[in-house]
């Protein structure tokens, strides 16, 4: 996916920290996913975050990467990633192929973000999904003060190229989810600040709207 997905800023290697930690976003990702779940992760680019599950959740990894580029890195990290589409390629997975599927930064990207959560949902028991949160407080700031589409390190594209297409808030993503024809379960949601660390669970969602910079949620199918 990572021809119309944002790369984190810094490049690949900003997946991981000093000492090789992950950032702190990817490693609360990778504390919800069961140790020894068979997980595909959607957009996988470098591989980064499947090698850190493997690692350190001993998980049975497959991914999907729309770059030819993402697909030979993730291969020279020993990894069984295929290239492909989320927008069109997730239709050829069965039901329930997988106890997680991971989708990280991504479905602001793709074209049909509804239909790909729906796919989501169906390929895995549960679906692991992160968005950039647009109701975040500085990108509200950034239109108030500059009037001009905002740029944040979550966000770090002009508008004339960014890969996102469908720009969204937390409290947007938790309404598609109560849609009916999505068919899905919220069972747990974290809020994410600027550095990464999870918000306290108990705040409501507009505070997590306006302070929460990205989100992460985990659903299984109603």
């Amino acid at each position: 996916m990572s021809d119309r997905t944002p790369t984190p800023p810094g490049g690949p290697g900003a997946l991981f920290q000093a000492g090789g930690e992950p950032r702190v976003d990817l490693r609360v990702i990778a504390d919800l996913v069961p140790r020894g779940a068979r997980v595909l992760d959607v957009g996988c680019g470098d591989g980064a975050l499947l090698q850190w599950l493997a690692r350190s959740r001993e998980v049975d990894g497959r991914g999907i990467e729309l770059s030819q580029k993402g697909v030979n890195e993730c291969v020279a990290r020993g990894l069984s990633v295929i290239q492909g589409d989320a927008d069109t390629d997730l239709v050829y997975y069965p039901d329930g192929a997988f106890d997680v599927v991971i989708l990280s930064q991504t479905l602001q990207a793709t074209e049909r973000p509804k239909d790909v959560l729906k796919h989501l949902l169906r390929i895995g028991r549960r679906a692991i999904v992160s968005v950039p949160n647009f109701g975040y407080w500085r990108i509200r700031l950034q239109f108030l003060l500059r009037g001009r589409m905002p740029i944040t390190e979550d966000l770090p594209y002009s508008w004339y190229d960014t890969p996102n297409i469908h720009f969204c808030t937390i409290r947007d993503f938790v309404e598609l989810t109560k849609e009916a024809d999505v068919g899905a379960v919220m069972e747990k949601a974290v809020a994410l600040n600027a550095g990464g660390q999870a918000m306290s669970l108990n705040a409501p969602w507009w505070f997590w709207n306006l302070f929460g910079e990205q989100g992460v949620f985990v659903l299984k199918r109603s």
